[in-house]
């Protein structure tokens, strides 16, 4: 649940910055730590890191 909540607060601080300073890079900041954070989980997992993105998008139907 705090992950969820520093999500949220990322957003929309980067949300509030980016139209304020009018600069867009703000807010790829929530896209960037998103992907930071599922990567950081993905190397979490006890497998080398190929097979299990391998593993992930072969599951499906």
């Amino acid at each position: 649940m705090v992950l969820v909540a520093g999500f949220v607060l990322l957003t929309i601080v980067s949300v509030v910055l980016g139209l304020k300073k009018g600069k867009a890079l703000y807010l790829t900041f929530p896209f960037v730590a998103l992907a930071g954070f599922v990567l950081i989980k993905i190397a979490m997992v006890p497998l080398p890191f190929w097979e299990t993105v391998s593993f992930i998008f072969d599951l499906r139907d």
